[in-house]
């Protein structure tokens, strides 16, 4: 694939309930060049979710016919449901738009096997276990059961750190979008600096 050499794709990782999505919102209203990159999954909408918006909505059957197909950049699954990045659209995407990827550990180890996507690889965490229980309990989109779940998933999610290039807590979700402007806007400097060269 080749493709613009200026757009770049940033990828944000976190356990759940640290803030990713909210962020990763946050870029895409301030800076119109990015995308984000909607995933397929197999999980149920929940009620402020929109196909085709926040997700697109599949069945099993079709996620399962899509990987027989290779038609995924990535794709994992977390918590009984499906989750999965289509080459297609992001192959299409990155022509005219960088990409933001609101992904988990998983899907960043399966693209970073792909030498053509330029990845730049950003890990959110809370300052500890507990404020991230409270957030999750705090967002009210989670049963009992689900939270248990996504919090005791905490530590095996941040063993996969070392895959990222920048680490940043979300202590202040203010601070922490500074911090990920900058680290966008430092290298969409040396994407257009290296294609000048």
């Amino acid at each position: 694939m080749s493709h613009d050499e200026v757009n770049i794709m940033v990828i944000l990782s976190s356990p759940s309930g640290v803030g990713k999505t909210t962020l990763t919102k946050k870029i895409q209203q301030k800076y119109q060049s990015f995308k984000i990159s909607v995933s397929h999954t197999t999980r149920l909408p929940r009620s402020n979710e929109v196909d085709g918006v926040d997700y697109h909505f599949v069945s099993q059957k079709k996620f399962e016919d899509l990987i027989k197909e290779n038609k995924f950049y990535e794709y994992a699954k977390i918590f009984d449901n499906y989750y999965g990045t289509l080459k297609k659209d992001v192959d299409d995407t990155i022509l005219k738009n960088d990409i933001l990827f609101d992904i988990d550990w998983q899907g960043t180890k399966q693209l970073s096997k792909y030498d053509n996507l330029k990845l730049i690889k950003i890990y959110l965490i809370t300052e500890n276990k507990e404020e991230l229980k409270k957030r999750l309990v705090k967002r009210n989109q989670n049963s009992i059961k689900e939270i248990a779940k996504r919090f005791n998933s905490f530590d095996d999610d941040i063993k996969h750190w070392n895959d990222y290039d920048y680490i940043i807590i979300n202590k202040n979700l203010e601070v922490c979008f500074k911090q990920i402007e900058s680290i966008i806007l430092n290298n969409k400097k040396k994407s257009i600096f290296t294609q000048l060269n």
